[in-house]
């Protein structure tokens, strides 16, 4: 009876102090949230500015979970002493139940760590492209482009993807090392237009519009091949010229920020239909076809 007893006395104690550190370990959650909270109050108030208030947000979400994950391992460091054996079972089967959770979080620290893109990065991960606004624990956001809308213009929806897609998809960076991507346009022009003089004046409104860019370019690319091997012969814009089936092609490849590519596109587009239209000998192309006859002859008779 004494040794019942006593094993009631353990179990019983052993109950009161589990209870005491799950109290405990509430509490601890409650008060940091709260100190979150008015943390988060105090940024609001004494701040405006976007950036500032994401960083301080970020900052405050990363900080508070790990605090009370080293306080609350205190509290129940003793306990873990004895209970090493269930707790290793435990974690074994929690890593197969949680494995695409444990994916996210390893793609978290691949992303803080490694940095294949940061907040502000326009980027492409599998289907997907936009400008990277959010980086969280088990997922990161993009603010999308493209899809039904041309030339990388924003859709307006946030698409949320799992970290753990950093190691399953292939990544497009439009802004990471070489903050500029070539963009081209395509003229088309009649066999009888002169394209010499058309080419001329596409190379005057090309580099008037690209002048500037040019210059920052050539800087960019010395700091980008610092990291990585990024090699033009020529950062300045340039017009190849070939024969299609219905007239001459002009291919116009030019350097333009990512994410202002549809705004250059369509000023340099405004230029080159005032010009042309003042010039008679360039003329558009289109799919045509010509159908030549022979004076003289006759249709063959209908059966």
């Amino acid at each position: 009876m004494e040794k019942i007893a006593l094993h009631i006395e353990n179990y019983t104690g052993i109950a009161m102090e589990t209870q005491h550190k799950i109290l405990v370990s509430i509490a601890i959650i409650v008060i940091l949230y709260i100190i979150r909270y008015f943390l988060l109050r105090i940024v609001w108030r004494h701040t405006e500015d976007v950036k500032s208030r994401y960083f301080w947000k970020r900052l405050i979400s990363y900080i508070i979970p790990i605090t009370s994950i080293i306080l609350i391992s205190t509290v129940w460091i003793h306990a873990f002493r004895y209970m090493g054996a269930f707790f290793g079972l435990l974690s074994a089967g929690v890593a197969i139940a949680l494995k695409d959770l444990l994916a996210n979080i390893a793609g978290w620290l691949f992303i803080m760590f490694r940095k294949p893109f940061v907040i502000g990065d326009r980027i492409q991960i599998g289907p997907h492209k936009g400008d990277v606004i959010d980086l969280r624990l088990y997922q990161f956001s993009l603010l999308e482009i493209g899809n039904w809308v041309d030339a990388d213009q924003s859709t307006g929806r946030i698409i949320h993807i799992p970290n753990g897609k950093v190691f399953t998809e292939s990544q497009a960076n439009y802004t990471q090392g070489f903050h500029y991507i070539w963009n081209e346009l395509e003229i088309r022009l009649t066999f009888e237009s002169n394209w010499e003089k058309a080419k001329s004046i596409l190379t005057s409104i090309i580099e008037n519009h690209t002048q500037a860019i040019s210059y920052a370019a050539e800087k960019d690319l010395k700091e980008a091949s610092k990291l990585y091997l990024i090699h033009y012969q020529y950062l300045t814009p340039i017009i190849y010229v070939s024969v299609m089936e219905f007239g001459i092609r002009l291919s116009v490849r030019y350097l333009c920020d990512p994410h202002k590519r549809r705004g250059t596109e369509a000023a340099i587009w405004e230029d080159i239909l005032r010009q042309f239209e003042s010039i008679p000998d360039v003329q558009w192309a289109y799919p045509t076809k010509r159908v030549v006859g022979i004076s003289g002859t006759n249709p063959p008779p209908h059966n």
